[in-house]
C-alpha cells in the first residue's frame, strides 16, 4: 500500500504551483516553478489514477453487503485488484528519487583503450553509433573537439548532446566498451580484442561550479586539423589547466573566442562530475555495483562481430542484433538498464 500522506503532499504541491502560475504571482520564479510543475504533472496523473482505483475498490467492497449489487461487485473486484497491483508499481516508480541531472544535456567523451589502431577505429564506430542514436531521439549532437588518426580512427572526441532527457538515458553508457572482431589491417583473419572508454557527464550550469580565475592557466596555441591537414595559421586553439585538480581541456575550433567558451564549459562539466562522484561515494559504499554509476574503469559491454552479439555485462543482457545496435538502435538496451536501476532503487527502499 502506498503511503497516502506522501501522495497528498505531492498533490498539494502541484495544486500550489498551478495556482501560483495561474494568478501571475510567480514573478521572476516563473521558469523554476514551471519546470517543477512540468516534472510533477506525470507523477500527479499517476497517483490520481491510483487514488481513483482505491475509491473504486472501496465502493465495490461496500456493494458486497448489498444483495442486489453483490454479484456485480464480485465480478468487478478481480479486475480492479489486478489493476491495483499494476498501479501501485507505477506509483512506486513515480515516487523514486530523481537524479537532478537527468534532464540536462550531456558531454560525451570517447577515447581508445587497449588495441592500438583497432581501438581507435572502434572508438570511431562508437561515435557514429551515438550520433545515430541521438538523431533517432531527436537530439542535437555537436562535436566540440575531435582528434583523428590517419586510418580514420579517433584519438579522442568530445561531443555535446542536447535534448529532452539526454543524461537520463546516456548516463548508462559510461564505462569500458570491448570489441571482438577481425581488424581490417589483419591479414591472417585472427579475431582481436580491443577496447574504448566512454564517459558521459551531465553538463554543468553556472550555479553548479565556481572557478577561481587564480586556479586556471589559459594558453593559446596553433591549431591543426586531422592528419595535419587544414592547418590553422593563427594561434586560435585554447588550452586551460585547472591547477588544483590537474584537469586539462583543449579546444581547437577556428574561433579563439568560441574555443574559450567551449573549453570553460567542458572544464566546468568535468569539475561538476568530480563533485557528483564525491557525493555519490559518500552516500553509497557499494556505488561501483550500481548500474549507471559512471565508473569509467568498469567493463560494461562486449561487441562480438563474428557472432553478431552484444552483451551488457551489468545486467547479463545478450542481443544477437549487433548490426542494428551499431546503427544506433540502443532503445532495448537502455530501457533494460533503466528498469534494472529502478528495481535496485525499489529494493533499497523496501518497496
Amino acid at each position: 500500500m502506498i503511503a497516502s500522506d506522501k501522495i497528498e503532499q505531492i498533490i498539494d504541491r502541484f495544486q500550489f504551483l498551478e495556482a501560483k502560475m495561474a494568478d501571475g504571482s510567480a514573478g521572476a520564479d516563473i521558469a523554476t516553478l514551471g519546470k517543477e510543475y512540468a516534472e510533477l504533472r506525470p507523477v500527479v496523473e499517476t497517483v490520481t489514477a491510483y487514488k481513483d482505483l482505491v475509491a473504486q475498490i472501496a465502493d465495490a467492497e461496500a456493494m458486497l453487503s448489498d444483495p442486489e449489487m453483490k454479484e456485480l461487485a464480485e465480478a468487478e473486484l478481480p479486475d480492479l485488484k489486478a489493476a491495483m497491483a499494476a498501479s501501485e508499481h507505477e506509483v512506486q516508480l513515480a515516487l523514486l528519487p530523481k537524479d537532478a541531472a537527468d534532464a540536462r544535456p550531456a558531454l560525451l567523451e570517447i577515447r581508445p583503450g587497449t588495441g592500438g589502431d583497432e581501438a581507435s577505429l572502434f572508438a570511431a564506430d562508437l561515435l557514429r553509433m551515438y550520433q545515430r542514436y541521438a538523431e533517432g531521439q531527436g537530439w542535437k549532437f555537436e562535436i566540440l573537439e575531435e582528434s583523428q588518426t590517419e586510418l580514420g580512427g579517433i584519438k579522442e572526441v568530445v561531443a555535446r548532446i542536447a535534448g529532452e532527457g539526454v543524461f537520463a538515458k546516456m548516463k548508462y553508457e559510461s564505462g569500458v566498451h570491448r570489441v571482438q572482431r577481425v581488424p581490417e589491417t589483419e591479414s591472417g583473419g585472427r579475431i582481436h580484442t580491443s577496447a574504448a572508454t566512454v564517459a558521459v557527464l551531465p553538463e554543468a550550469e553556472d550555479v553548479d561550479v565556481h572557478i577561481d580565475p587564480a586556479d586556471i592557466r589559459i594558453d593559446t596555441m596553433r591549431a591543426s586539423g586531422s592528419g595535419g591537414q587544414h592547418v590553422n595559421t593563427t594561434d586560435s586553439a585554447v588550452r586551460i589547466l585547472h591547477e588544483p585538480t590537474g584537469i586539462i581541456v583543449v579546444s581547437a575550433e577556428k574561433s579563439q573566442h568560441r574555443n574559450r567558451e567551449i573549453a570553460m564549459q567542458v572544464l566546468k562539466t568535468r569539475l561538476f562530475d568530480l563533485e557528483r562522484q564525491r557525493v555519490d561515494n559518500e552516500r553509497s559504499a557499494d556505488r561501483k555495483s550500481q548500474v549507471g554509476s559512471g565508473d569509467r574503469s568498469e567493463r560494461i559491454r562486449t561487441y562480438n562481430f563474428p557472432q553478431g552479439r552484444m552483451t551488457d555485462h551489468r545486467i547479463n543482457l545478450t542481443l544477437y542484433s549487433l548490426a542494428q545496435v551499431m546503427q544506433g538502435d540502443l532503445d532495448e538496451i537502455i530501457a533494460a538498464l533503466q528498469a534494472d536501476a529502478q528495481a535496485t532503487l525499489l529494493a533499497e527502499m523496501g518497496a
